[in-house]
């Protein structure tokens, strides 16, 4: 495929790279100035470097890789720059709605969303991560088809995600990519005031990430909740009251919800009441 990246910053220049490693051409990077593309148009093979105000060569795919809240921008100030030279258009948010790029529908592309459901903390780590990596594809037919194919092409899987459950899957994105490390921040503050090291805590994650995938994440569910020892836990209660106040909140909050997803809500709800901070506070580091 023929394709124009719109944004040079790490997600665009990821997937770009990633693209043009897999026998994509990357003939255009459109940035902000000709100067501002200059960069990352180098990097891919010699693409043209364009500014917002230049013409786009012909390209299958158009490709907006900017904030979410520039894309409806960008599309507008793109749109008259295509030529009826672009068949296709999309954009990387996993959030907005498809509709964003309505000007570009309007010039006459076909339109769509292409999200790589993975981190892409540089251009080169995020090229080599989306192979084996998941993209939510949000088109209609061919563009769909289209879509997959190119997602394959990269070593990545695709799955269909409808426009209007977007802000729901950007939710389980965020809390599936974020809210584990606060788990493990809080950990590493124990295990230090403990005196034990971070590191030895490595095996017994990637052990229970693994079942969680295998086995679904309630069936892997263990430990002292999930067997409903509420002595262990407010044990453990007490260590952390002294230890390290600041995550006790945190810590029975979250003993809370396991302890639900557990069934075993009515063992720890006595336990818990003491450990709940007055209304208003909140715990945590």
């Amino acid at each position: 495929m023929r394709i124009i990246v719109v944004g040079p910053g790490r997600a665009g220049r990821s997937v770009a790279g990633a693209a043009n490693s897999s026998g994509h051409v990357i003939t255009a990077v459109v940035g902000k100035s000709r100067d501002h593309a200059a960069p990352a148009a180098a990097s891919l093979g010699g693409a043209a470097a364009l500014g917002m105000a230049d013409d786009l060569p012909p390209a299958d795919l158009l490709i907006v890789a900017t904030r979410d809240d520039a894309i409806a921008v960008v599309a507008a100030e793109l749109a008259p720059r295509l030529g009826g030279a672009v068949g296709s258009a999309v954009h990387l948010s996993g959030l907005k709605s498809v509709s964003e790029l309505a000007p570009l529908a309007a010039a006459g592309c076909r339109i769509g969303s292409f999200h790589p459901l993975q981190t892409l903390p540089s251009p080169e780590a995020g090229a080599a991560r989306l192979s084996g990596s998941w993209v939510a594809v949000t088109a209609e037919e061919p563009l769909r088809r289209t879509l997959h194919e190119l997602a394959r092409s990269l070593g990545a899987h695709p799955f269909d995600l409808a426009d209007g459950a977007k802000a729901l899957y950007h939710a389980g994105a965020a809390a599936a990519a974020n809210f584990p490390l606060l788990s493990l921040t809080m950990a590493s503050d124990l295990f230090a005031a403990a005196g034990v090291p971070f590191v030895a805590a490595r095996p017994l994650v990637e052990a229970v990430v693994a079942n969680a995938f295998e086995m679904g994440p309630r069936p892997a569910l263990t430990g002292p909740v999930a067997r409903g020892d509420v002595g262990t836990v407010a044990a453990q209660l007490d260590a952390v009251a002294i230890a390290a106040p600041q995550w006790v909140a945190p810590f029975a909050a979250t003993v809370l919800h396991l302890a639900g997803v557990a069934g075993r809500g009515d063992d720890f709800r006595l336990l818990l009441e003491r450990w709940r901070p007055p209304q208003g506070e909140e715990g945590g580091a």
